[in-house]
């Protein structure tokens, strides 16, 4: 009977805490989970998109960690002086996170080293989760905010799943799709181009945002069974390196001119693009008046909607796009159902996988902050004497863009011998569909035997 009696007043071998702590500080302890969890996303939050709003990939990401750190500081501070439930297990995050983020502002890693260090830190940051797990299974008792806690580490360990898969979709695609044409040095970085076909005058083909060489697979094709034609990649896309810096239309325009130097291109050239591209080739044309021998605006993007100011502001990353190659980096654009092209292969594997990766998120918000100053540097181009130009217009896009169609006449009028020709398909489909890439060749095709006949352009 004594040795029951002893055995019901033995104390409890639980690490967890007593009944009587947890009535005691259950509140307490919730709602310092629970302000510390706010605490880290706002201040997440606030740095990211507020202190170091539109800075490159390793700013955002090192940022918010920095927040974050913040908040699992807080816990295990409040924790230990105000509970009886310290958390102590939280200085760990908190040290691991704030770590992290600041070597990422201050090493400011490029996309390769992020690229590479993909290997490592989904790894780290799934053991990371899962050993907090526990720490809250036993530092918690249950009614004490475990249910806070555990949809974070959920999460946390969903981004590091995530993250691994995302570096070996990277991988994967650097290996399935090789680089076709050549790279070369054009001061310190190098740019690619790939160009078919022979005789002259020379097509050089100019993407617009989020394409790159590989969106004239359907174009290139057919027009090099006429003359030279070569598509290259600006500076952050597709097959080329990423530039120091944003680059506006008058660096693209330089990096264009030495790549086809250094490539062993003559002009001058006809050049051709699309959408904003078409502004790139503008700049090119007013920078570079002597090696333009012609120019194809393929329903190019209104240039004139800029303002003489926009063409000397620096550029600034809007930051709602500056963190999207962060959360690429979390796989997150791998669960986006891919895009449908109508492109043959390997083409539209190309594009998909660029588009969703961190690095072309990155160049999209890139030029995307460059817009303004392109419009304002393709504006200089006030004429183009008796150049042949042709500036072909989709008409989907005419039809629900007000003032599209003057903009495109506006375009036209830039030379004396100009044709405006509005084609029943859309937009993307200039490039990417049979009947609408049929439709752009023929318009560089007539461009071009305008340029060697030196006879005037048919309207159609």
């Amino acid at each position: 009977m004594a040795t029951a009696t002893h055995s019901a007043e033995r104390p409890p071998t639980s690490d967890g805490p007593t009944g009587t702590e947890r009535q005691q500080g259950s509140g307490p302890i919730r709602r310092i989970i629970a302000a510390s969890l706010a605490t880290g996303l706002v201040a997440a939050a606030v740095v990211t998109l507020g202190v170091f709003a539109g800075a490159g990939e390793h700013a955002t990401t090192g940022s918010a960690l920095l927040g974050f750190a913040l908040g699992w500081a807080m816990l295990a501070v409040l924790s230990v002086r105000m509970t009886d439930q310290p958390q102590r297990w939280a200085f760990i995050p908190a040290a691991g996170m704030a770590a992290t983020g600041l070597g990422l502002l201050v090493l400011a890693p490029e996309g390769g080293a992020l690229t590479a260090a993909g290997w490592v830190w989904p790894a780290v940051l799934l053991a990371l989760a899962l050993w907090m797990g526990l720490r809250v299974r036993r530092s918690l008792a249950a009614g004490s905010g475990r249910w806070l806690l555990y949809p974070v580490l959920v999460v946390m360990s969903a981004a590091a799943v995530g993250g691994a898969v995302e570096t070996v979709a990277l991988a994967s695609a650097q290996n399935r799709y090789a680089m076709p044409g050549r790279s070369y040095d054009v001061g310190g970085y190098e740019l690619h181009l790939a160009c078919t076909g022979s005789g002259g005058p020379t097509v050089v083909l100019q993407s617009g945002l989020g394409e790159f060489s590989s969106s004239w697979a359907r174009v290139a094709p057919a027009v090099a069974g006429t003359t030279r034609v070569c598509a290259y990649d600006r500076a952050g896309q597709g097959w080329s390196d990423d530039a120091p810096r944003i680059q506006d239309g008058l660096q693209a325009a330089a990096d264009l001119h030495t790549l086809l130097d250094r490539a062993g291109e003559n002009g001058p050239f006809v050049l051709v693009g699309h959408s904003t591209g078409g502004s790139y080739a503008m700049t090119y044309a007013a920078r570079y008046p002597e090696q333009v021998a012609g120019l194809v605006l393929l329903d190019a993007s209104d240039p004139y909607q800029a303002t003489a100011t926009n063409s000397t502001a620096d550029p600034s990353v809007p930051a709602e796009l500056a963190v999207l190659p962060s959360l690429a980096r979390l796989g997150i654009a791998q669960l986006v159902p891919a895009s449908w092209s109508s492109l043959p292969e390997p083409a539209a594997g190309q594009i998909q996988a660029f588009a969703t990766s961190p690095r072309g998120f990155q160049n999209t918000a890139d030029e995307s902050a460059a817009m303004p100053a392109l419009f304002g540097q393709a504006q200089a181009l006030t004429t183009l004497g008796e150049t042949p130009l042709v500036v072909l217009t989709a008409s989907e896009t005419a039809q629900t863009n007000d003032g599209w169609s003057a903009a495109q006449s506006r375009m036209a009028a830039l030379s004396a011998n100009s044709s405006h020709r509005v084609a029943d398909t859309t937009h993307a489909a200039l490039l990417d569909e049979e009947h609408g890439a049929e439709v752009s060749a023929r318009a560089i095709d007539d461009v071009v035997h305008a340029v060697r006949s030196g006879s005037p352009l048919a309207s159609d």
